[in-house]
């Protein structure tokens, strides 16, 4: 039987997605570009023995519109025969370019695969890009759509999730973050952005904040409150008539920041690995998708985790860590009250609170990060997931290759 497997995975760092980021002054081709050259230079990889570059990115306009993937394959010098596409499943189009990836190498049609994701959020604005879902007004009122922020704040009021609780997780994220950042346990994945000059711009997360606690988070105010009063708190309690108000606990430090990055991990068959002579670093067991509600909105990690699982036919227990995105940190507090998940399984070097989320790269970077801890750990098994804007959620089942 034809199995999918991981042979690499490679990152850039994410910089802060503001005009005094990092990498501001970097296009998103060159991220892009930078995570091709070193897939291929360290793994003196052929090439012509790939059929496609497959990446995410949410918001495909301006210099990351017209199929940054394929733009990305010409620039990198791969060779002409790589086919490039760029997708869009929202928050989760990295993890979405790898299943895909995954799927096309299962159904033995492609022998290999570079799939990822890039998003330059100090350069491409999020939101830019527009879309009915959230510009329409009709659709907006037909189907209760609400902002993600209020969505996240809609989550913390229903489940009973408090300000003290979000600000909590926040802080160990950090602090997690810290300490895989000092002792390097990214390494491995991570590439270096340099200018044209060969001075390096950016080597490590700029993110993250050590010292940051929850009693520092607890003088941040909340960001979505003045929306929520603006009419969109009661659009939301048109669909959840059973809440009195919502309670807005989600601000800057406990939400995921805006960041620029780029990620890619080759994919590809048994007999690709027979031809390069590489080793697999781990199979894809798994995948699924999944739609939910759509005025909640990011619920969608806990059933697309039940649905994953149920096609590998594992259990939760069966699987060692976890990788939850932290787009609001009532997301994995949901994640763990559900499905009895202990803290102590999931994001274990931090998330996108502390680290960021740059977009169409996140789902890419969760794994290549999975993949590094459980390697580092001699651990087995992890499971990726994100919530999705629009309501869904997207997972995935990695098994290491010993």
């Amino acid at each position: 039987m034809t199995q999918a497997f991981v042979y690499d995975a490679v990152r850039t760092p994410r910089g802060r997605g503001k005009s005094d980021g990092s990498l501001h002054d970097v296009q998103p081709i060159q991220l892009l570009t930078s995570v091709l050259h070193e897939l291929k230079n360290r793994n003196q990889l052929d090439t012509a023995l790939l059929d496609d570059i497959i990446m995410g990115c949410v918001t495909p306009i301006g210099e990351q519109g017209a199929d940054i993937a394929r733009t990305a394959v010409i620039e990198a010098g791969y060779a002409e025969t790589v086919a490039g596409v760029q997708l869009n499943r929202f928050c989760s189009s990295g993890l979405e370019a790898i299943n895909m990836a995954a799927a096309y190498v299962l159904s033995g049609q492609f022998e290999a695969v570079v799939a990822g994701g890039v998003e330059s959020m100090s350069r491409v604005p999020i939101g830019s890009d527009g879309g009915a879902l959230f510009m329409n007004p009709q659709i907006v009122a037909r189907h209760n759509i609400i902002p993600q922020g209020i969505s996240a704040d809609l989550i913390a009021t229903k489940y009973g999730f408090s300000r003290a609780d979000a600000d909590a997780f926040a802080a160990e994220s950090y602090r997690r973050a810290t300490i895989a950042q000092q002792e390097n346990r990214f390494g491995r994945t991570l590439v270096a952005i340099k200018d044209e000059l060969g001075t390096t711009l950016l080597d490590r997360d700029e993110g993250v904040r050590p010292g940051t606690t929850a009693e520092s988070l607890s003088k941040l105010k909340p960001a979505f409150e003045a929306i929520g009063k603006a009419g969109f708190d009661a659009l939301a309690l048109l669909k959840y008539a059973d809440l009195a108000q919502i309670n807005h606990i989600h601000h800057a430090g406990n939400s995921s920041q805006i960041v620029d990055g780029a990620a890619g991990l080759l994919i590809g068959s048994k007999e690709f690995g027979e031809k390069t002579g590489l080793k697999p670093r781990a199979r894809i067991r798994a995948f699924a998708v999944i739609g939910t509600e759509p005025t909640i909105m990011l619920t969608g990690v806990v059933p697309a985790t039940q649905k994953v699982l149920k096609k590998a036919g594992m259990q939760l227990s069966d699987i060692d860590l976890f990788e939850v995105n932290e787009a609001f940190a009532a997301v994995p507090l949901l994640y763990m009250d559900q499905l009895g998940v202990d803290h102590s399984r999931l994001n274990v070097n931090g998330g996108a609170i502390a680290l960021g989320h740059p977009l169409g790269a996140t789902g890419a970077i969760l794994s290549a990060t999975l993949l590094d801890e459980l390697e580092r750990t001699g651990r087995q098994t992890g499971l990726a997931t994100l919530c999705v804007g629009g309501g869904m959620g997207v997972a995935t089942v990695f098994e290491r290759i010993n």
